[in-house]
Order: structure tokens, then sequence, then C-alpha cells
């Protein structure tokens, strides 16, 4: 059980990683897309804006249980199963990426429009003030984010054990649900609470390593 249990750790903290980085790759365009066509954005777009948030909407209102039966088709279709740690990724991220997309949009939204503004007044085109003005201020706010994204992706991850996706959630379905073990269920959520501190932990020291305001 102690093998079993590691791995579990290791499978874990596999989907967590892979399922955030994903999910940051494709939900941090959406973000930085939505306050750039919103209302006072650099870009204004009313309608590009609305489809795209009325789809970040929708997929952030479909409970992950949910998702994740309904998405079976193209797990299947990109990995070749519906088993397993990798084939949990899939709905993973197609769960976490709207969540980000928004909480990228809220990091953005903080950057002092002064700043924008002096960069617009200097020249600077839109990629330019994405990559050298409202990332590098939003950078704190948005490690911090990750570091929130990241725990709420862990449980989902848990969630994914329910229907065999492996980790540290599929343990405690088996073992101790299942088979009515109280203690391996219990050990399972002590290291599940022990990896979420651990995690914001990280996150949060990050986020005040590149903080310029707090120097």
């Amino acid at each position: 059980m102690t093998q079993l249990i590691i791995e579990g750790i290791g499978e874990t903290l596999y989907m967590t990683a892979v399922s955030t980085f994903l999910a940051y790759l494709f939900g941090l365009p959406l973000g930085i897309l939505l306050v750039l066509t919103g209302k006072g954005g650099i870009k204004p777009m009313p309608t590009l804006n609305l489809i795209v948030g009325f789809v970040v909407n929708v997929f952030r209102s479909i409970p992950f249980l949910i998702l994740l039966v309904a998405v079976i088709p193209v797990t299947r279709a990109i990995v070749g199963t519906i088993l397993g740690s990798t084939a949990a990724i899939v709905p993973l991220v197609i769960s976490a990426t709207p969540f980000i997309a928004r909480i990228v949009e809220s990091s953005l939204i903080e950057v002092d429009a002064g700043v924008i503004e002096a960069a617009q007044s200097m020249g600077a085109n839109t990629r330019q003030i994405v990559m050298k003005v409202m990332l590098p201020e939003a950078k704190p706010s948005i490690i911090t984010n990750a570091a929130l994204a990241s725990v709420t992706i862990l449980g989902y991850s848990a969630m994914a054990g329910y229907v065999g996706g492996g980790g540290l959630g599929d343990i405690a379905m088996r073992y101790g649900f299942y088979k009515f073990d109280t203690a391996t269920m219990w050990v399972v959520v002590v290291i599940i609470v022990v990896i979420v501190q651990i995690m914001q932990e990280i996150g949060l020291r990050i986020a005040k390593h590149t903080d310029h305001r707090a120097r």
C-alpha cells in the first residue's frame, strides 16, 4: 500500500503539473483577448468579447464530473483510452482553461491604467504593451492565481479517480471507499491537504519574490 500511495502521489503531481501548464497555454491567450477586446480595452471588439466570454462562461458552468463523462469521445480520440492519469489530463485541461482565462483577465484588469497610457503615449504597439507592460505588472497576481488554479486542478484530478483516472483519488475510491478501508481514505486525504499547503506556499513565495512593489 505504501508503494501504491507513492505511485499515486507521482500520478497526481503529474496530472496537476501537465494540466496546469496546458491550461495556461490555452487560458492565458484567452484571458489577454478578453481584456484587450473588452470595454475600456486597448482594442475594443464588443462582439468578439461577447462570444469568447460566453464560451468561457459555458464551460466554466459545467460541473467537472459531468464534463469528465461528456468528453469521453474526445479523450479516447486524443489519448486512445479513457483510463489512467494521461487520459484524465484531457478533461482537466478542458475544465481548467476557462477558469484560468478568467483569473488571468482579473489579474490584467488590475494593472494601473496610467502605466498602459504611458506606454501608448510613447508609441508602443499592442503586442509591446501586453508583453512588456501588462504581463510584467500583473506577474505577481498571475503567479498567485496559478497556485490557486493548480490547487483547483489537483482537486479535479482527485475526482477523476472516480472513473479510473489514476492518482490519489483513484486509490481513495478503490481501496478506501469500495473496500471500506477508512484508514486508507484518510491517509489519502491528509496527503492531498499537505500537497495543497505546499503548493500554495510555493506560489505565494514566488509571487512575493517577483512583486517589485513589495521591495
